[in-house]
Parts: structure tokens; C-alpha cells; sequence
């Protein structure tokens, strides 16, 4: 069990990285500002399913292999950042299941499958997440000691940090739907929300 010490350290380093602008970040961002909050918990799910996933492996020593061939890496990023490129244009042109509907048109919104999707790609296929916990969990950990309690430990806190920035970030793209959500303005955050969507596949493709 980890200390007061090693944990007045780790609490605070990781939620000043998770709060930090990054891919999933981004990405609750958007999809608060057009799926909304509660929509939005279902790619968190996947988010935090795919950061758990990560974690574990870092812990576990298979992360360091991993990143040993990047080749393992390539295609899932480029197809997962292509993926969510191509949301971000369809977003632009407030077309598709992730646009803001405008005026009376009725427009099927993302299920919660594309959603939970989304987020567990996005958390499996940034190799910046795997290299951080690479390098985060192991001064943590007591060779010492049983590994799978440890790790159950810091996962648990990982994820409840994670999942209160996600949450932030959500919130506030609610409001930025909110401020310019009023008739007129839809297309505005539609192109908004699209550009942030391009660029977080660009970033995932190209990171």
C-alpha cells in the first residue's frame, strides 16, 4: 500500500497531467459542446476502460515492449485519427450523427456504441499515454511486494482522477454550446467542435 509520502506526490502530478489539454481531453470538450454531458459518460467509459487497460500493462512491464516496436502502434493511430479526422468534417459541415441539428432539422444522434468507441480507441491508441505511465507507475510500485494489489490501487486513483477532468472538460464545452448555441449560431459551434475533432485526429495520427 503506498504511503502518505508517495501519495501527496502522485495525486497531484497526475491530475496536473490529465488536466493538461490532451487527445481525450479534447475530445470530452467536443462532444460536450454536441452530445452533451450525460451522452458524453459513454466515451468516457471507453476512455477510462482504455486508460485502465494502459495502465495495467505499464504496470506489468508489457508497455515496455510495446514501445519498443512503434510499427504496432502505426496503423491503429493512423485509422483511429483518420476515424475522428473524418468526424471533424462532417462536424464542419453540420452533417452527420455528432452535428448539432439547426432549425427543425432532426439529425440521429451518435449511439453509444460510436461513442464508448471513441474514447477507448482515442486511450489505446496515444503512445504519449503509454510512455507516461511507463515512466509514472514504476517508482511507485514495491518490487517487494504483490503486484496486483498495488496496481488495483493506483489504477482506482488514476481513473477517479481522470474521470473528474474528463468531466470538467465535458462541462465545459456544455457551456460553450450554451453561449453560442442560440439560433444563428449553431453553424458557429458546429465548424468550432469540427476543427477541435480535426485536430484531435491529426494529433492522434501524427503524434
Amino acid at each position: 500500500m503506498m504511503g502518505l509520502a508517495q501519495l501527496s506526490v502522485f495525486v497531484p502530478t497526475f491530475f496536473l497531467v490529465s488536466l493538461t489539454p490532451g487527445l481525450c481531453m479534447t475530445l470530452a470538450m467536443v462532444l460536450g459542446m454536441t452530445q452533451g454531458v450525460r451522452r458524453t459518460l459513454w466515451m468516457m467509459a471507453g476512455e477510462l476502460l482504455g486508460v485502465g487497460l494502459v495502465a495495467v500493462a505499464a504496470g506489468a512491464g508489457v508497455a515496455t515492449l510495446m514501445l519498443r516496436y512503434p510499427e504496432a502502434f502505426a496503423l491503429f493511430k493512423w485509422l483511429g485519427g483518420a476515424y475522428l479526422a473524418y468526424l471533424g468534417v462532417q462536424l464542419w459541415r453540420s452533417r452527420g450523427r455528432m452535428a448539432i441539428p439547426s432549425g427543425e432539422v432532426s439529425v440521429p444522434r451518435a449511439s453509444r456504441r460510436e461513442l464508448f468507441t471513441q474514447g477507448l480507441v482515442t486511450a489505446v491508441a496515444n503512445p504519449k499515454g503509454w510512455a507516461f505511465f511507463v515512466a509514472l507507475l514504476p517508482p511507485f510500485l514495491d518490487a517487494g511486494r504483490p503486484l496486483g494489489p498495488q496496481l488495483a490501487v493506483l489504477v482506482a486513483m488514476i481513473l477517479t482522477i481522470e474521470f473528474t477532468c474528463l468531466l470538467l472538460y465535458a462541462s465545459g464545452g456544455r457551456g460553450a454550446r450554451r453561449l453560442l448555441g442560440e439560433r444563428g449560431k449553431v453553424r458557429l459551434l458546429n465548424r468550432l467542435a469540427g476543427m477541435l475533432m480535426i485536430g484531435v485526429g491529426a494529433w492522434l495520427a501524427l503524434g
